[in-house]
């Protein structure tokens, strides 16, 4: 869904690409920033069961934070690449891969940090990595799934994000991540269905 928005404001992604590539560092670098800030909000969620003074609710704001910022760096990277004529296959392996470890990550910390039940990150997480499965295997097919499904990744690291950060009540700070995640398995659920939908529709007709 948010890849739709994406397009409607490409203008302004491309002239934040090419800001960012004056700088002279490359879309793997940008790449490795929002890998490392990810990596950061897993730390961060993990922290109320690392002995440390933080609250349920302090990790989550913190955690939603690194993680909206490593959103941003994760759109800048890849319009890096286009603006400067450096996609490769090695960049979006690259790319892909950091995704799908940020989100073991992410959804790691959350579990360890009981800022959510660990069930839930577990199917959370197996969703999110099944949705990410399906595309990769429809597009070795031929099959192109870009904008297919109500939540992909951006749009599942935003509930969490977002969502994670609201205190439901002030007694159990937890609350609102255990929302989030349940939310984010929902979502995913939905999205892993309509892309094995749409997928079996194209491949039915080639």
């Amino acid at each position: 869904m948010l890849n739709k928005l994406r397009d409607s404001l490409q203008p302004t992604v491309t002239r934040l690409g090419t800001s960012s590539a004056s700088t002279g560092l490359s879309a793997n670098f940008w790449t490795g920033i929002a890998l490392a800030l990810s990596i950061g909000a897993g730390i961060a969620y993990a922290l109320p069961s690392l002995a440390l003074d933080i609250t349920w609710y302090h990790a989550a704001v913190i955690g939603g934070v690194l993680l909206l910022i490593s959103g941003f760096f994760d759109v800048v990277d890849g319009n890096v690449a286009r603006v400067t004529k450096q996609t490769s296959k090695k960049g979006a392996f690259f790319d892909s891969s950091f995704d799908k470890i940020s989100e073991v990550i992410i959804f790691g910390g959350i579990a360890f940090g009981n800022l959510a039940n660990p069930f839930w990150c577990l199917v959370a997480l197996g969703m999110s990595l099944l949705v990410s499965y399906t595309r990769a295997r429809a597009e070795s097919l031929g099959v192109e799934l870009k904008g297919i499904g109500i939540g992909e990744r951006a749009e599942r690291l935003l509930i969490l994000a977002i969502i994670g950060m609201i205190p439901i009540s002030p007694y159990q700070n937890q609350a609102g991540m255990n929302w989030a995640v349940i939310i984010v398995s929902i979502v995913a659920g939905i999205t892993l269905i309509q892309r094995i939908v749409a997928t079996s529709k194209e491949l039915s007709s080639t």
